[in-house]
């Protein structure tokens, strides 16, 4: 099979159809118009207000608060020093900068602070998500098309199909595409040179993603959950951008209820908003300003507590306790026991649980921890003598 390189200008039928679809990354950002309940939809995907992965219907608007700037970037402040770092050598080099590897559980920032480097940097933004991408020409109708030391942003990286994945590696390296023409004896590679370009690829799954992959990333940076006192500037920040007055009490408020997460902040403060401008039952005074009150009655109505635990968090919580003493219980009898799935119970509410204390997984199975119960407010009955660990 012979191999040749050509020009890009002469090889676009090699991408030809190369389109890339409609993706996450071009509408991506916070819109807390509407509420649901919490329910599991068709695809099995988990939907809520405290979800704290994108909904197109939901956040469709977020693009008005992202922060544009590392400097409007409220949080992750290690993570931003050392990128702060790489951007400013990288611009100084006129060079595209190395590969960015972000990961971290979903709504924490990962495409907006993608989004951020590219402006930093001062070079075309191309987002799009791993399932937009079906076909291997997919890619190739991306890749070609790139502007000098442009950013490719990938969302859902962990979703590539294999012989996507594999054509990165060589895109990422040598930054150069193979493309076969013809086939069988009469086949030949053509190898199509690419303008330099920062691939930076987002995962909440980084142990989905294969080693040749994440080890082709210069750059891995991981986001944490954010404090409360950083969710309460975010919230400070993002009511000021839509034109609303928050009270400090309400902005505190806010911001410990939001599970350590900007996306579910910026939900709540919306609902807040709609609260406080319709008041039907006159009962705050507040005149469309976000008070202590309107916060505390807005969660109340949406069920939410001071720890951002949702009416279903609290259930599990008190089916081990009620039910099983407490624990240790199994996925799949905990999950009938609250009319949940098992996927919907182990990806959507345990994670949070277990991040804030009331809840265990151990080898036998969920425990309930003694932060549980003092939040619930239950009496915790002395040690029955089963092992738990």
């Amino acid at each position: 099979m012979a191999t040749k390189k050509i020009d890009p200008a002469k090889g676009k039928g090699a991408s030809a159809g190369g389109k890339p679809a409609p993706s996450r990354g071009n509408m991506l950002q916070s819109n807390l118009s509407a509420e649901s309940e919490d329910s599991i939809d068709d695809e099995g995907n988990f939907e809520g207000l405290m979800n704290p992965g994108f909904d197109a219907e939901r956040d469709d608007r977020e693009l008005s608060l992202r922060p544009k700037s590392l400097g409007e970037f409220l949080g992750q402040e290690r993570l931003k020093e050392n990128l702060a770092i790489f951007i400013k050598a990288a611009r100084d080099r006129g060079e595209a900068m190395d590969h960015l590897f972000l990961v971290g559980p979903p709504g924490l920032g990962k495409t907006t602070l993608a989004q951020v480097v590219a402006n930093e940097l001062g070079v075309e933004w191309k987002p799009t998500s791993a399932p937009a991408l079906d076909k291997p020409k997919d890619l190739a109708g991306i890749l070609t098309t790139l502007k000098e030391n442009a950013v490719l942003f990938i969302d859902e990286i962990h979703r590539l199909k294999p012989a996507i994945e594999e054509m990165l590696y060589i895109a990422m390296e040598d930054f150069e595409l193979d493309w076969i023409i013809g086939q069988g004896p009469s086949a030949r590679t053509v190898r199509i040179p690419l303008p330099h370009f920062t691939l930076i690829g987002a995962t909440t799954k980084p142990g989905a993603v294969s080693s040749p992959l994440a080890s082709r990333f210069g750059i891995s940076l991981r986001f944490g959950y954010y404090e409360a006192k950083e969710l309460e500037a975010i919230v400070r920040r993002s009511a000021d951008i839509l034109g609303v007055a928050v009270d400090d009490v309400a902005a505190g408020l806010l911001g410990a209820s939001s599970r350590g997460t900007p996306r579910i902040a910026n939900r709540l403060l919306r609902r807040m908003r709609d609260f406080a401008q319709v008041d039907s039952e006159g009962r705050f005074e507040a005149k469309g300003r976000i008070t202590r009150d309107v916060v505390v009655a807005g969660l109340e109505r949406l069920e939410v507590d001071s720890l951002g635990l949702e009416k279903m968090d609290r259930e599990i919580l008190r089916a081990i306790i009620s039910r099983y003493a407490g624990g240790p219980v199994g996925a799949e009898t905990l999950a009938i026991s609250v009319g949940e799935g098992v996927d919907g119970l182990e990806d959507y509410y345990e994670p949070y649980l277990i991040q804030a204390g009331l809840l265990a997984r151990t080898p036998r199975g969920r425990v309930v921890t003694a932060a549980a119960y003092a939040h619930l407010r239950m009496e915790q009955k002395s040690e029955d003598g089963r092992l738990q660990f």
